[in-house]
């Protein structure tokens, strides 16, 4: 069949647009916050071989993730067994490579007898069992301490819901009722492709769009090959640091060499540390997801996602070590912190390469923070977020303040929806002054939260950059490092490392600041007006702008109002 390339486009955009009506029912539907508020969540349309032709714009993360989890369920369930209604649900990590509260549901789609397509969506479920609540412990050894493992299996046949499944899974989380919604939710994103998938083929033939679905993917081949030649070829080699596992904060190194030639990127994590005793182990296809990520956003950020992105890039992770973990190691604690840490080495690696097109180190660390237990009416339940934090500057351009960075970019959960929805009360909410570092082009700033538990709880807060602070490039300088405290109910207060888990009493504060960003170019080569104007906003002291800048600041803040 001859390719037109308006057509091309046109199918392009429609898979796209599949991919996000889907995102838009799941977070429609669902009834736990995580994924409502903050969207944490991802949908995707996939060739009937597994192959990504598009997925809506929620969580990079998810780009190398969700593609090992189609091919791995479509090696249990190959297409002849699969039929018009199934849909079959995964967490475990060493099949679908994420952590356990990441459940995926897989859907095949049909034309007639015909496979189509394949629709996934992948979510965060507020809890799976385990340890603690939230099931995200920074103390497990191994994964069955970090909740239910559930294989490959068929939720629904022949559009038959297997309820007595659903009850077994929901048997074994503390939060039964949210549990439930969030399945029924993610089960009518997959309808909902599928449904939009047959009228697409309804309208220019399947054979069509299986023609132009492999061309979707090539065209991302050629195109990131093209964009490959504005790289100078060479390796380039970068080390980075992860800050302990959980039960030591001893570092960890992240090693990789990326090698830029005709042939593509090769990426060869060789050196990296073995695996951690702690949940901080990442699996391959977490892995790739950074890799992906990161030399997207160098080569072309514009790059609609798809297969044809690993058709270019080869992987290389030694087993056995933090990024390709054998079974058991805990890995929840992965996608939180070790995923932000592979991607910060690749761009480190590739910054030597093309500085202009690399930003500074970002936050490090999706932050997270969670907090579970009974409330005052008996009931179990679990909050579950995670906070944004500084962008590392860029040429040209400032970081962005109080933002998830790299690997994830949810929403934060509105504070009214917090303290409605658990027995907490939110204290402080904001960007920390002087937390972004000094540059010609600024870090951006991290946030700060405190909240205050209403009732007893197990709380689990882990973070990163709190004793190496986000790196700066072309001489800008570091950002300020993350910390975390706990205020007592008498008043006293007491630093925590960046990774705990421990029961806490009513009427005690946890205190959680993220790390900024690092600066881009010399700080005393930023404009003085910049300077001033950071002064205003709140995000530089007058103390740090005459000594990171050289700038002083003789007039008060009224003379200058806000444009």
């Amino acid at each position: 069949m001859r390719t037109d390339p308006v057509t091309l486009e046109v199918l392009r955009n429609a898979f796209q647009s599949v991919a996000e009506e889907m995102g838009v029912t799941l977070t429609r539907t669902a009834l736990s916050p995580n994924i409502k508020d903050r969207r944490d969540c991802s949908t995707a349309v996939y060739t009937p071989e597994g192959a990504l032709v598009a997925q809506a714009e929620h969580i990079p993360l998810h780009l190398g993730l969700m593609p090992a989890v189609v091919k791995k369920v479509l090696e249990h369930f190959p297409a002849e067994d699969l039929a018009p209604g199934d849909a079959i649900i995964i967490n475990d990590p060493y099949v679908s490579g994420s952590h356990l509260p990441d459940v995926c549901l897989v859907s095949p789609v049909f034309a007639g007898r015909r496979l189509l397509a394949i629709v996934a969506n992948l979510a965060h479920h507020v809890d799976v069992g385990g340890m603690v609540p939230g099931s995200m412990s920074t103390t497990a050894t191994e994964i069955f301490q970090e909740g239910l493992r559930i294989p490959p299996v068929r939720i629904c046949r022949a559009g038959r819901l297997n309820r007595e499944l659903l009850q077994v899974l929901a048997h074994n989380v503390r939060t039964t009722e949210e549990f439930f919604g969030d399945i029924q939710a993610q089960l009518s994103a997959n309808r909902v492709g599928g449904k939009r998938l047959k009228e697409l083929a309804q309208k220019f033939g399947s054979g069509t769009l299986a023609h132009y679905t492999e061309e979707i993917i090539r065209y991302a081949e050629r195109r990131f090959r093209a964009a490959l030649k504005d790289v100078p070829p060479g390796t380039y080699r970068f080390t980075d640091y992860l800050e302990g596992d959980g039960l030591s904060e001893d570092l960890i190194a992240i090693t990789a060499a990326v090698t830029v030639g005709p042939a593509g990127v090769r990426v060869d994590f060789t050196g990296t540390s073995p695996q951690v005793k702690g949940p901080v182990n990442a699996t391959r296809s977490v892995t790739l997801a950074c890799v992906y990520f990161a030399v997207k956003a160098v080569c072309d950020p514009d790059l609609p996602a798809s297969e044809g992105i690993a058709r270019v890039v080869e992987v290389v992770t030694p087993p056995g070590t933090l990024v390709n973990p054998r079974f058991p190691a805990a890995v929840a604690h992965a996608n939180i912190n070790t995923a932000q840490r592979i991607a910060d080495v690749v761009l480190g690696a590739l910054a030597q390469a093309v500085p202009h097109k690399v930003a500074a180190a970002g936050t490090g660390s999706m932050s997270n923070f969670t907090i579970g237990g009974e409330d005052g009416r008996g009931r179990y339940y679990s909050y579950v977020e995670t906070y944004g934090g500084g962008q590392g500057g860029k040429a040209g351009q400032d970081g962005m303040d109080g933002v998830h960075v790299n690997m994830t970019n949810t929403r934060n959960t509105p504070v009214e929806v917090i303290e409605m929805s658990y027995p907490v009360l939110v204290r402080r909410y904001g960007l920390v002054t002087d937390s972004g570092g000094p540059g010609q082009f600024r870090g951006g700033a991290g946030l700060a939260r405190e909240i205050t538990l209403l009732e007893n709880a197990t709380v689990s807060v882990s973070t990163e950059r709190s004793l190496i602070g986000p790196w700066g490039l072309a001489g800008g300088l570091p950002g300020r490092k993350s910390r975390c405290l706990l205020e007592m109910p008498d008043g006293t207060r007491k630093v925590m490392p960046g990774k705990f888990t421990r029961e806490l009493h009513r009427g005690t504060t946890v205190i959680l600041e993220t790390a900024g960003g690092g600066g881009f170019g010399p700080p005393h080569a930023r404009l003085p007006e910049a300077v001033r104007d950071d002064v205003r906003d709140g995000l530089v002291s007058k103390a740090a702008a005459l000594e990171s800048y050289g700038v002083v600041l003789t007039e008060t803040l009224e003379e200058y109002p806000k444009p």
